[in-house]
């Protein structure tokens, strides 16, 4: 994989993640639905297994991670928009953990079983694991000091939350595997970077305009 495509990809990826954290998932949350267990399990699990499958190379989904988390902290509309950046920051890495040791020809993934499976892991591993994170992170980034018991408390009430994202992941992830056959490198090149520029900018741009709106400047 050309070293220029592969940055474009993660770009492009991470910015629609983004992109759909800060305006999806404000708008979810605003409305009071469970936009963290939604939003994981189909932009987090579902663009990140898209990105994998369709370039499969490590490394990328963590990439990703950290640019929509960068995108996510100009969003002003959720009030812990550090809680959400370090969590999304963190389902790039717990990804690359659970799927370090798969294989790029995804031989793995040739029947519905494993597939749910995978969703299933993916999905609710990435929530509770970026969400327990963000409970000892968080508090060390404030004032408010890290303490165990609190944690622990807590980690019930984690668990069961993440069931959802579970139930997303069964539905998404066997949809992403219908994308291995597509071939990234067989995209021209001036159309691919064309494409990947356009997106890219587009979601910067928007979230930073409702920013600016949402502030008043």
């Amino acid at each position: 994989m050309d070293r220029r495509r592969l940055i474009a990809g993660i770009l492009v990826f991470g910015s629609i993640w983004g992109f759909a954290e800060s305006i999806i998932g404000s708008y979810l949350n605003n409305a009071g639905l469970p936009s963290g267990a939604i939003m994981t399990g189909f932009f987090a699990v579902g663009l990140m297994s898209i990105s994998r499958i369709l370039y499969r190379v490590r490394g990328m989904q963590l990439g990703m991670g950290f640019i929509a988390g960068s995108l996510r902290l100009l969003n002003p509309f959720v009030a812990c928009s550090i809680c959400s950046a370090l969590a999304i920051m963190a389902e790039g890495i717990i990804f690359e953990l659970i799927w370090h040791s798969m294989s790029f020809d995804l031989r793995e993934f040739r029947t519905p079983t494993i597939n749910i499976s995978m969703g299933i892991v993916t999905a609710y591993c990435c929530f509770t694991g970026g969400f327990i994170v963000t409970q000892i992170l968080t508090p060390l980034t404030s004032s408010a000091g890290f303490y165990l018991s609190n944690l622990l408390a807590f980690i019930p009430t984690i668990l069961s939350r993440g069931l959802l994202a579970a139930f997303i992941g069964i539905i998404v992830f066997p949809l992403t595997t219908l994308l291995r056959d597509i071939d990234v490198l067989r995209i021209r090149d001036r159309f691919y970077y064309a494409v990947t520029a356009t997106v890219t900018m587009l979601c910067w741009s928007i979230v930073i305009v409702n920013t600016l709106l949402f502030v008043g400047v």
